[in-house]
């Protein structure tokens, strides 16, 4: 369910705006365009929004500077608690992409970056489900992540990732449920949303998907 991964960011609280930033050479790849994403996310939605692993509030801050309500569900407790620091005014929820608690009638729209990769294929699929069922009929969700196009592509970044000499992306690419696209198209269908991709740098796809 993404928690076995929680403990990674209490050593990344602190210097994760570095390396969205560039300033980490082994993740400047990951994060090319940063800024570029959350404008892309932040535009494609609007009103009462779910925000997935609110990290130190990059995100969030973008979509309450559009006007929207933001709900933050974040299930590591020093990232929750930068965000709650920057926002004190917005709701804030101990939770994960699975297992959360939303008392909200309606929800708009379900965003996040970075994050949907913490769950297994099987999960991922569970998720989408559980997420359409609070959404209403064209009720969007717009997740950016790190995607393949098969798993070939995906074994020739790590292949090059280790010939850089940059293992720490490498072990991060072996450790956790980075998916192919084909895969993603299919649970996002199953669940009952009309999705779109959209490659936002050589890790990063945009993901738009309507509610049916």
């Amino acid at each position: 369910m993404g928690r076995e991964f929680v403990d990674i960011f209490d050593g990344w609280a602190d210097s994760y705006d570095a390396s969205v930033s560039g300033k980490d050479p082994e993740y400047r790849d990951v994060f090319e365009g940063y800024e570029t994403i959350l404008n892309e996310v932040a535009k494609r939605v609007s009103g009462i929004i779910i925000e997935f692993g609110t990290g130190t509030g990059n995100l969030t801050a973008k979509l309450l500077e559009a006007g929207n309500t933001v709900i933050g569900i974040e299930p590591n407790t020093k990232m929750l608690e930068v965000t709650a620091e920057r926002f004190p005014s917005i709701k804030l929820i101990d939770g994960d992409l699975l297992e959360f608690n939303v008392e909200n009638d309606h929800i708009d729209a379900i965003v996040s970056t970075y994050v949907f990769h913490h769950l297994t294929d099987e999960e991922k699929g569970i998720a989408l489900k559980k997420y359409a069922s609070l959404l209403p009929e064209n009720g969007k969700l717009v997740f950016a992540d790190t995607v393949f196009l098969t798993k070939e592509a995906k074994q020739a970044q790590i292949s090059k990732e280790k010939k850089r000499g940059f293992l720490n992306v490498v072990e991060d690419l072996e450790r956790e449920y980075y998916t192919t696209i084909p895969i993603l198209e299919e649970l996002f269908t199953e669940a009952g949303f009309q999705v779109g991709f959209v490659k936002m740098n050589d890790y990063v796809w945009l993901m738009d998907a309507t509610k049916k």
